[in-house]
């Protein structure tokens, strides 16, 4: 791991329990049905650096944690994923978030269980200034504004303190409406978009944020808010990519999917990474929708994100 990592992410992790309702065959003869929880680990900004480092990006997170066992299993899982651990603090006044995901006929219940989490008790003071500043890029989405009013401000002055640095920010829109009002979901979500470097909203997420529907014109708001590069996130439709006056239809790599839990937040992490190492807007988005494609084709959030090989194999073919 190092302690100057490249790309970086602000926010809040969370213990995840997916269930499942899985088929065994016992005995070669017979078959029952098991129900449970499959216990995991997600949390949007988390699953991104996650994404970014299985991309052999150098990462690093900022966050907080209650002293708590899904804490350790958190910490396990970033350092055994080559993620810096060095500035994130435990408490013991406060708990880990955790979620449960539920399936439903249109796709997946999510129920929080995250109110008053360390996470979202951060505050600006908090901040490790020379982290951030020693960064590429500092990574933050829409939970991580909208957890709580401190860790906005605490989210805020990282994105200050990057800019004066010269660190390039991006931002996910992630939009949970269980978390805030619409109203206060665009004006924090839009000022955080203002002259930032990459621009990374989802389709769903962007009509309601702007009262858009065709893509170019979502692009164009977002540019307008002053974002560099725009990479608007379709589902399985790709993504349109959007920088230097000109727009892209990055095709989607077609796959059967069964659970897309973290598929935007794989896309981000991919594509960060691959900005990185191409400085190649149009490679990264071809990559990312790779990343992301094969990210639904498991369960779970951390668990189903893919290693660089996985993708490679799948590009090399294209």
């Amino acid at each position: 791991m190092t302690k100057r990592p490249e790309i970086i992410a602000i926010g809040e992790p969370l213990a995840e329990f997916v269930y499942r309702d899985d088929v065994t065959t016992t005995n070669g003869e017979s078959s029952e049905t098991a129900e449970f929880y499959q216990q995991g680990f997600g949390g949007d900004t988390s699953n991104a650096i996650i994404a970014a480092s299985r991309q052999g990006a150098k990462t690093g997170y900022i966050t907080a944690l209650g002293d708590d066992p899904f804490a350790k299993g958190l910490l396990k899982l970033w350092r055994a994923e080559n993620v810096d651990t060095s500035t994130i603090t435990l408490s013991a006044n406060a708990p880990t978030g955790i979620y449960f995901v539920n399936p439903v006929p249109d796709g997946h219940e999510y129920t929080y269980f995250r109110k008053n989490s360390a996470a979202a008790l951060m505050t600006a003071d908090d901040l490790p200034l020379d982290y951030i500043a020693n960064a590429k890029i500092l990574h933050i989405s829409g939970i991580s504004l909208a957890i709580s009013p401190s860790a906005r401000d605490a989210v805020f002055a990282a994105i200050n303190h990057a800019k004066a640095n010269g660190t390039m920010v991006s931002v996910d829109t992630n939009l949970r409406l269980k978390l805030w009002s619409i109203e206060d979901a665009k004006a924090a979500i839009h000022q955080a978009m203002q002259n930032i470097d990459i621009a990374l909203p989802s389709y769903d997420d962007a009509t309601l944020l702007t009262g858009l529907t065709k893509a170019d014109d979502i692009v164009s708001f977002y540019h307008d808010l002053g974002a560099k590069i725009v990479a608007l996130k379709l589902g399985g439709d790709g993504c349109r990519l959007s920088f230097d006056g000109h727009k892209y239809d990055i095709a989607p790599h077609k796959v059967v999917a069964v659970d897309s839990t973290a598929a935007g937040d794989t896309f981000a992490g991919a594509f960060l990474a691959q900005m990185l190492k191409t400085n190649d807007p149009i490679q990264a988005a071809k990559y990312a929708n790779i990343a992301a494609a094969l990210c639904v084709t498991r369960y779970g959030a951390a668990a189903a994100i893919p290693h660089r090989t996985a993708v490679e194999a799948i590009l090399n073919r294209q």
